[in-house]
């Protein structure tokens, strides 16, 4: 675990508990929601054809990149009114903008993660009900480790693909260049079809 941690790791809690809830290992997401995500697509399988299951599963994909587009879009980066709105935001999303390279705070420790995943459950459980409710989950988790996985690949790992190299330097544009813009890590489409991908200098209007 101390492997981990740099410098540039800050404590951003008295309370020794809090803080250490406050990080989270980068392969945390994989190794906490993988098998979940994994009986579900059991499941569903079980339960219908795979085309019907696949389809399904898209649409809960679906959902999670809009879910991290809007999220990232219009909650990470709201900055609420006063000393205490500015703390949240900073405790919420600020810190990692400050910190970019903070390896503890790429991926959504479980305080966060858990509470987002099971108000998802709930709604996709009331909006589709059984059966279809375990691939339209499956997919929406597959989307949310994609997204901090790639997340964290993209802060601390070369990227050997045209892709790979791509997608950092417009999350590297919205950090160091202008924050107003490439809020989609995994869901680059998003900020084309909004009008806020990351852009170079020369590509300004």
């Amino acid at each position: 675990m101390s492997r981990l941690i740099s410098s540039e790791s800050p404590r951003i809690f008295d309370n020794a508990l809090l803080e250490r809830f406050s990080r989270a290992h980068p392969r945390l997401p994989i190794f906490m929601f993988m098998p979940v995500v994994v009986a579900l697509g059991w499941f569903a399988l079980r339960d219908m054809p795979a085309w019907r299951a696949i389809s399904a599963a898209l649409l809960g994909y679906f959902l999670w990149t809009l879910l991290e587009y809007f999220g990232h879009r219009q909650v990470f980066h709201w900055v609420p009114p006063g000393k205490l709105g500015a703390r949240l935001h900073f405790l919420i999303h600020g810190v990692h903008h400050d910190y970019p390279n903070d390896p503890w705070r790429l991926v959504m420790p479980p305080l966060m993660s858990l509470p987002v995943l099971g108000i998802a459950a709930a709604l996709i459980w009331a909006v589709c009900g059984a059966p279809y409710f375990a691939p339209v989950l499956a997919g929406f988790g597959l989307g949310y480790i994609a997204y901090d996985t790639l997340h964290y690949e993209l802060h601390h790992r070369e990227q050997r693909t045209r892709l790979g190299k791509w997608l950092k330097r417009r999350h590297m544009l919205h950090h160091f260049r202008d924050p107003t813009r490439g809020f989609g890590i995994s869901c680059p489409w998003l900020d084309f079809a909004f009008g806020t991908l990351a852009r170079e200098k020369s590509d300004a209007p």
